[in-house]
């Protein structure tokens, strides 16, 4: 079983998992949040931002502080940026730790999740859940975003499969946010992928697609850091479609996952899964060093 016990990282006090392979530090007076996540005792994965807040309408702001948040899409300021400046309600549970956080208003939607820690193994089960607390029915979609220091290559695999026995219908979806300069020295498209380089010294892009393959990867100084979720043929995802994107600027590097779009009547909840797995170089899945290999980059 994974050892819990109380820690600091940057200064702030956090509830720390940790095996032989894996540490993590979650936040316990706000959120909630991952905040640290290391390999072997090596430097934060996680990107550390203090500073960085985002205007709420009304006169507040909200906080991203770095690390592993759960939002609910569509993004808008009114209802995506609530702070989460109260400590989480926190349970220990077989195997790991479950945080959940105060009501949001006005929205009525309350954040939760249960994150387990493989007893012997760097693989990481967060278990997100949106459950609406108020009176009326709400519309959103899970929305999982892991903020991650600069300097490495992220990630977005592409599909191959054909869409359709004779191969003449399209299969892939590539897709864009206006600030996305699509000639930047930073985005590499290949067959297999879409590769983001985090050396960004200005300005912002982002990139997304409907992903059956369900993972989104970011490798750096020979570390892969792999996150994976279910991909639901049929069912609808917000952004055109974007299950799986990725936020780059010059201080951080963001792999994002949504589940569907579900309108919640009171009472109701959604759940949205992702399992994380960290592997050293010499390690990497072959399918995905491939693709690396393919895009010339191997060891960032």
């Amino acid at each position: 079983m994974a050892e819990i016990q109380f820690d600091k990282i940057h200064g702030i006090a956090c509830w720390k998992m940790k095996n032989a392979k894996l540490a993590l530090w979650l936040s316990k007076d706000f959120g909630p949040r991952v905040l640290g996540l290391s390999y072997r005792g090596k430097e934060n994965l996680l990107a550390h931002l203090p500073d960085a807040k985002l205007p709420v309408p009304g006169g507040k702001k909200y906080s991203l502080r770095g690390g592993h948040r759960l939002w609910y899409a569509p993004e808008r300021p009114e209802t995506t940026y609530l702070p989460d400046d109260q400590p989480p309600e926190v349970r220990e549970v077989e195997e790991g730790l479950e945080f959940i956080q105060a009501v949001d208003q006005p929205t009525g939607i309350q954040k939760s999740w249960l994150i387990r820690l493989a007893p012997d193994d760097s693989r990481v089960l967060l278990d997100h859940r949106l459950v609406n607390q108020g009176e009326k029915p709400f519309r959103l979609a899970p929305w999982a975003v892991t903020m991650l220091r600069p300097g490495g290559i992220g990630l977005l695999p592409l599909e191959q499969d054909t869409a359709d026995e004779h191969g003449l219908w399209p299969n892939r979806e590539l897709i864009f946010w206006p600030y996305t300069d699509l000639e930047s020295k930073h985005l590499q498209i290949i067959n297999q992928g879409m590769l983001v380089s985090a050396t960004m010294k200005e300005k912002a892009l982002k990139v997304g697609t409907a992903n059956p393959q369900g993972w989104i990867a970011y490798s750096q100084h020979g570390l892969l850091f792999v996150k994976k979720t279910s991909y639901l043929e049929g069912e609808k995802y917000l952004d055109r479609g974007a299950s799986h994107q990725i936020y780059c600027n010059p201080d951080v590097i963001e792999l994002e996952t949504l589940g569907p779009v579900i309108e919640l009547g009171p009472g109701q909840s959604v759940e949205h899964q992702e399992i994380w797995n960290v592997y050293p170089l010499g390690k990497w899945p072959e399918n995905i060093l491939k693709i690396y290999e393919k895009a010339k980059i191997t060891k960032s």
